[in-house]
């Protein structure tokens, strides 16, 4: 079994070598280079050290990652066979080098002796060159793994491998996803060289710049707080309210206390929603969010799960819900999603015995009929058009009928319940949420009703002088006001 040395190039000339690099390169009795496209090789060759290199992979591979992989895998085979190989890559072999970490992995699996020796990389240098300090945070990234940037990284970014006009396009229209056109970063060449140049430049123009090849990097000046999308100061607030010595409403509250709340702040982000005011819909997210924060907090107090948590599973779930996204699943339209979706969601939840169990017990009635109807049409049993559904609304209207003539409460109870149920699934037909559709109805009799109670008030305010026909009268005004409104916008 022979073994494997990997050893850094330094992110520059032959001087930004690290000593112990220098002498295992030249003890090395079989030394192959990631690639000889680097300052340090025109000194390698001066002094007579004998290399080869993975260029020639460079033209034949599909893509990096499987030019990386046969990286690793013939560096494995050669000791397998027997040979001591040093192995050395442009920079440190411990900074955003891919070939380093798959040979990590495979060496461990195959038992292969391997042993990476620390070097210096460009970030050192680069972060001499912009006065940054790395105890603040650095985040770096390779150009071609951009699309797995995180949305909101509190640090600085460094952008490896923008080794050409191609990808330097591709990077900034990655990085447009998250930062303003103009948004100032530093495009960083032959860092280390004699011929470095380190340009500040809108972001907008960086694949417009000349000079841009393998040794090409990008910084990413942190964002400003305030653009920053941060969880802190809500979790801060509520974690200090909740401490001894804060609020002592917001001490005393438990999960069961806060339910109604919770309700109550959903319906009121519906109501905005309904009026279409933008301003009035961030104030009771706001609202909402602060309601699932306090559950947090209290879960966290009592050791169950933080805000992270739940975080972190929503967005497991999503990834695991949407195959057709992050996985191989093919979906062809909204429908086949939803289908991908709930039988994933069966598998999840093997407890669930029934097609129907999952719907919330506390769930108001409306809504928990059209979920269970729901989940029935999804198994099959269903009707095939909306014309036996009005059949079954008059069946139902009649049977409460004959109901209420036999003066029987239970029984008027049930026909009623069997009316609304079946009005509810013409809704689901007619693809109207019975719930909003009926929340739509109570505002719209409250604001008719007020202009009644505003006719009323002008004569004295006193309901008794009035007949019902002359109220109604008032509430058909009422009426016909809201259409003329209507007609003139």
């Amino acid at each position: 079994m022979g073994t494997i040395k990997v050893v850094g190039l330094g992110p520059g000339d032959f001087g930004s070598m690290t000593v112990e690099a220098w002498e295992t390169i030249q003890n090395a009795s079989s030394l192959i280079l990631r690639t000889a496209v680097h300052p340090t090789v025109e000194t390698l060759s001066r002094c007579g050290i004998v290399f080869s290199s993975y260029d020639e992979r460079y033209e034949e591979a599909e893509n990096f990652e499987a030019l990386y992989d046969s990286i690793a895998n013939d560096l494995v085979s050669r000791a397998k066979a027997g040979e001591d190989v040093v192995y050395a890559v442009p920079g440190s072999p411990l900074v955003a080098e891919r070939t380093v970490v798959l040979l990590r992995e495979l060496a461990q699996r195959e038992n292969v002796p391997l042993t990476i020796l620390p070097g210096m990389s460009f970030t050192e240098v680069l972060c001499a060159r912009l006065g940054v300090d790395p105890v603040n945070g650095l985040l770096i990234m390779d150009a071609a793994d951009l699309d797995r940037l995180p949305m909101d990284w509190p640090t600085g970014l460094i952008v490896t491998q923008v080794y050409s006009r191609a990808v330097a396009s591709e990077a900034k229209l990655a990085l447009m996803e998250f930062l303003p056109d103009e948004y100032e970063i530093v495009l960083a060449c032959r860092i280390g060289l004699p011929d470095e140049s380190v340009r500040r430049i809108p972001l907008y123009s960086l694949d417009r710049q000349s000079g841009i090849d393998h040794l090409t990097s990008l910084y990413v000046p942190p964002l400003p707080q305030a653009a920053r999308f941060d969880f802190s100061p809500l979790t801060d607030i509520m974690r200090q309210l909740r401490e001894p010595g804060g609020c002592p409403w917001d001490r005393v509250q438990t999960p069961e206390s806060l339910r109604k709340h919770v309700l109550e702040e959903a319906y009121e982000v519906v109501e905005a929603i309904d009026a279409k005011d933008a301003d009035l819909l961030a104030e009771e997210l706001g609202d909402l969010l602060l309601q699932i924060v306090f559950q947090a907090r209290i879960a966290e107090e009592a050791g169950v799960f933080s805000m992270q948590d739940v975080v972190d599973g929503i967005t497991e779930k999503l990834v695991r819900r949407h195959p057709h996204i992050f996985g191989d699943v093919q979906a062809e339209d909204a429908a086949a999603v939803l289908a991908n979706w709930e039988a994933i969601k069966r598998k999840e939840k093997p407890e669930r015995k029934s097609r129907l169990d999952g719907v919330p017990k506390d769930l108001p009635a409306l809504m928990a009929a059209a979920k269970i109807q729901g989940k029935a049409a999804d198994a099959g049993f269903d009707w095939d058009d909306v014309a036996p559904v009005f059949e079954k609304c008059r069946e139902e209207w009649h049977e409460l009928r004959e109901a209420v003539g036999q003066k029987d409460a239970a029984h008027i109870e049930e026909e009623l319940g069997d009316l609304l149920f079946a009005v509810v699934n013409l809704s689901r037909f007619l693809k109207v949420n019975a719930e909003l559709a009926l929340l739509a109805a109570n505002r719209k009799f409250k604001r008719r009703f007020r202009r009644v109670e505003e006719r009323v008030e002008a004569t004295g305010g006193d309901w008794k002088q009035f007949t019902l026909q002359e109220l109604d009268k008032f509430w058909e005004d009422a009426k016909q006001a809201e259409a003329n409104a209507d007609a003139e916008s």
